[in-house]
């Protein structure tokens, strides 16, 4: 199984994308975990990346690509892979279809979370975590045992300034002008599916599930 999880930040990608990657026995890939990978094991692009990132620049699209066609490579993903957060352009969407058919293989479907913008602020905005352990919290869903102090540490918890109103806004402007793009070009390739993710964790596995069991 080859599969792509797209969709703007707060929809759930992450948390379903771990528990596919241990279902259907494929290797997750996230670039934010690749870059972190990379750069510990000091590995040439690992090095390269680490450059951008200490400038607090983004990492060009050549660093990133590359780490992802390394990993695609690997015995690794051997079975199959899903890929969590690229690509994030239309311009890495055409990048990886070359390189995947450059192994003589494809992808075999794409995966959209959809949930309405006011549901993704509240879901981010309601995120708390501790400072110190860095334990992740939600007001609503997952609320620790005393309120605004972390169950394990018991310091105050904190909200991160990516989580902020504010910010979640920043951030969607920038998904939908740079990432949303790639619903209409994988639509074009008869690869995509949407899926409802609203409701709780285990009601959008279950979705989730019977969808990638289903044939593409």
């Amino acid at each position: 199984m080859r599969v792509i999880f797209l969709g703007p930040p707060g929809v759930g990608k992450g948390t379903q994308a771990e528990y596919i990657a241990t279902k259907f026995s494929i290797k997750k890939l996230s670039t934010g975990d690749l870059l972190r990978e990379s750069v510990d094991e000091r590995t040439p692009l690992g090095n390269e990346a680490k450059l951008f990132m200490e400038r607090g620049e983004l990492v060009p699209d050549k660093v990133v690509i590359g780490l992802v066609e390394e990993k695609l490579v690997s015995p690794e993903c051997r079975n199959g892979f899903l890929l969590d957060g690229f690509p994030r352009t239309v311009a890495q969407g055409n990048k990886l279809s070359s390189f995947l058919e450059g192994m003589g293989e494809s992808l075999d479907r794409v995966v959209y979370f959809s949930l309405p913008q006011a549901d993704i602020i509240k879901r981010i905005s309601g995120r708390r975590s501790c400072p110190k352990c860095k334990a992740v919290y939600h007001l609503e869903s997952i609320p620790p045992k005393k309120d605004g102090v972390c169950n394990i540490c018991g310091l105050a918890l904190i909200q991160r300034n990516d989580d902020k109103p504010e910010t979640i806004q920043s951030r969607l402007v920038v998904y939908q002008n740079q990432t949303e793009p790639l619903i209409q070009y994988y639509k074009d390739r008869g690869i995509l599916s949407e899926l409802d993710g609203s409701g709780e964790v285990s009601a959008v596995q279950e979705r989730l599930v019977v969808l990638l069991s289903q044939p593409g």
